[in-house]
């Protein structure tokens, strides 16, 4: 099954919070703890911007 490239970049705008490597990326990139990240997710969604502004807000 081919990906297309809006396909990808729909998967770029989620954080994907059962995916380790992508909570620990999004962490480090905020400075903050994979557990905020992921409380993040949790009450914002997983939207990529929802996300950044749920941390930025804490």
């Amino acid at each position: 099954m081919a990906t297309t490239s809006r396909g990808r970049a729909q998967d770029r705008e989620r954080v994907a919070g059962g995916q380790d490597y992508e909570v620990r990326y999004e962490a480090k990139k905020q400075g903050v703890s994979a557990d905020a990240v992921k409380k993040a997710i949790k009450s914002a969604g997983n939207c990529r911007k929802n996300v950044d502004a749920d941390i930025s807000r804490r």
